[in-house]
């Protein structure tokens, strides 16, 4: 099965040219705002989220936050790594889903694609709610309305990426450099500083460290590293989105990648540092990120630009699934593994069906979890992994097979990777089991399931229609069309002309109902047809039922007994001028079309006469 698509698989008929498609796709400074935002906002509850962990062993435990940050870190170094060569190896996307399906094979390739497909949906949900409890608590009085406004900005962010994905990124890039700049700037200030500038924001707040100052054990620390690599989310964006890149697209993917491992990485150990160097203490109702805000600039001006800065980037994270996921559902379309309407792009390059059904999915998750981010957050990041590990190891016999330079460093390299992705996804997974991540684990196997059952369904498809296969020669049949006319109009004439030049033979009917006046109707149809004469016959149908699609379905059925004859059955329709106005239309056409494919074999055509604003008209 193929999709009927112009060549660059736009929806519209006129292509435009490389020099306009180019305006429509990224550099690597608007591919880092488009993509990376959701790796980016992890710095903000990355660090928090192991400290949270070590908490529990007291002062002690919190000493260890630089050593599970230092590890998580060299997790994601490996990580950036890896992607980069996915990056060349696959310059279509698709990120582990196209590495799967190279190497590992259909059914683990459906695993890695339910995964990022989870992880992407999960992403929008997590985010967005994430951003508006950060708004809430600047702003109390908001909180009972936070499923409203997570909708609100879930409508936002998918009409800015209906306008296309640069449009997005342009919009986006100041809040992500104005984060960026804010976390940097804190770090550094943060260094210089011998003791903390302010303690405001926690005051007044109950700690949550435990009572245990001594016992650290293997288990505490696998928890806090499984927490810690939230954090990773987001690092496999670039790979499954290439083709949104401008030419080269490889290499400016490719530095887009390096660059958020270079920035995400330096500010998870900065951050990781200035807690130890201020050795701050989880407390509720205040972030670790606000804590550190008001240590190292002050409560002050700069404080509340760090949140905002943090609160929108948490909201508008969001968009890295709507840059990445639309790319991936476009490849699966195109391997007949989701409807083939996911393939197709509007004039800006848009996959807008998949921007919509993300969108879609995303909002039944917020209504469902009532706009709450900790009933998400559970079942983030495990998805992730799972593809991460994939990737990996269909790297590994991707550089077995294709050899090239240095090749057995990068096998090892990616190995390594796979090793490590693999112990972070079970650790993920058990540590975060009873909280929800069962979930997921029941998700997967449904998505693979959903996925297999489309591509069975297209195969079917394709075996009725031959595909693949050189047909019979097209052989001549006496062509018989029918044509539902209701009165004489313009449109009355436009059909039989458009009948009288497709078929050897034309035949109007018309559907009489027994009530007087409706008979009425009809007599005074006949003598107008007659007075009018256009060389084509009138047939009365009669319904003892008000009904009109059956009467012209059944009658197509008797003229399907004659051997030989191919049968169209033209139905006349009125496009008015304005949207609007399709309000006022009576739906007949649509009434036969349905009535007439559902009961019959014959060929339908809807002919639509476009009304203009003055009177005129033409057909379509």
């Amino acid at each position: 099965m193929t999709i009927l698509t112009s060549e660059n698989g736009a929806e519209s008929g006129v292509e435009e040219p490389p020099d306009a498609i180019a305006r429509h796709k990224l550099t690597a400074v608007t591919g880092l705002a488009a993509l990376s935002l959701d790796a980016m906002a992890s710095v903000a509850y990355g660090p928090e989220a192991i400290v949270l962990v070590l908490a529990a062993a007291g002062g002690h435990g919190l000493g260890f936050t630089v050593p599970v940050t230092l590890l998580i870190t060299a997790v994601l170094a490996l990580l950036v790594a890896s992607y980069r060569q996915v990056i060349a190896a696959f310059p279509d996307g698709g990120g582990s889903y196209a590495v799967a399906r190279a190497y590992l094979g259909r059914r683990t390739s459906l695993v890695a694609a339910a995964s990022l497909v989870l992880d992407y949906v999960l992403n929008v949900a997590v985010a967005v709610t994430a951003g508006v409890a950060a708004l809430t608590s600047a702003f109390p009085s908001l909180y009972d309305d936070r499923l409203p406004l997570c909708l609100a900005v879930l409508v936002l962010i998918t009409a800015v990426n209906l306008r296309g994905i640069v449009d997005s990124a342009r919009a986006f890039i100041v809040p992500t450099l104005v984060f960026i700049g804010a976390i940097l700037v804190l770090i550094t200030v943060g260094l210089f500083r011998d003791a903390p500038a302010s303690t405001e924001a926690a005051a007044g707040h109950a700690s949550v460290l435990g009572d245990n100052a001594t016992t650290v054990g293997v288990l505490l620390l696998l928890k806090a590293f499984a927490s810690g690599c939230s954090a990773l989310t987001g690092v496999e964006a670039i790979a499954n989105a290439v083709p949104s890149f401008r030419a080269p697209a490889v290499r400016r993917a490719q530095h887009a990648e390096v660059a958020l491992g270079a920035v995400l990485g330096a500010m998870l150990i900065g951050l990781s540092v200035l807690i130890s160097r201020f050795e701050l203490q989880p407390v509720e109702g205040v972030t670790v990120l606000a804590q550190l805000a008001d240590a190292s600039i002050g409560h002050n001006t700069g404080f509340y630009v760090v949140q905002f800065a943090t609160m929108a980037l948490l909201a508008l994270s969001a968009n890295t699934s709507f840059g990445g996921l639309p790319v991936l559902l476009k490849l699966l379309a195109r391997d007949n593994y989701l409807p083939h309407v996911f393939g197709l792009k509007a004039d800006r390059q848009v996959h807008r069906h998949g921007v919509l059904a993300l969108a879609l999915v995303s909002a039944l998750l917020l209504v469902f979890s009532g706009g709450d981010t900790n009933t998400l957050v559970p079942l983030f990041a495990i998805g992730v992994f799972v593809g991460f590990t994939i990737a990996q190891t269909g790297m590994v016999i991707h550089w077995r097979r294709a050899r090239g330079p240095r090749w057995t460093g990068k096998a090892w390299l990616n190995g390594l990777g796979a090793v490590l992705t693999g112990i972070s996804a079970i650790i993920v997974t058990v540590t975060k089991f009873h909280d929800g991540a069962w979930l997921v684990l029941v998700t997967l196997p449904l998505l693979g399931g959903a996925f297999e059952a489309i591509h069975r369904a297209y195969a079917r498809i394709g075996e009725c229609l031959g595909v693949g296969r050189i047909p019979e020669p097209p052989q001549r049949a006496w062509s018989l069309v029918v044509v539902p006319v209701s009165s004489l109009t313009r449109l009355t004439r436009e059909a039989l002309t458009a009948a009288v030049s497709l078929g050897d033979e034309v035949r109007a009917v018309t559907v009489c109902h027994p009530d007087p006046e409706d008979r009425d109707r009809t007599e005074a149809l006949e003598r107008d047809w007659s007075l009018w004469n256009p060389g084509v016959p009138l047939v009365r149908l009669t319904s003892q039922r008000r009904t009109l699609g059956r009467p012209i379905a059944a009658y197509v059925r008797e003229l399907s007994a004659t051997p030989g004859t191919r049968i169209t059955v033209l139905v006349p329709e009125a496009e008015p001028a304005h949207w609007w106005q399709r309000l006022l239309q009576n739906q007949r056409g649509a009434v036969v079309a349905h009535a007439v494919r559902r009961d019959t074999d014959a060929v339908i055509c809807r002919l639509r006469f476009r009304l203009t604003r003055d009177g005129g008209g033409g057909s379509v």
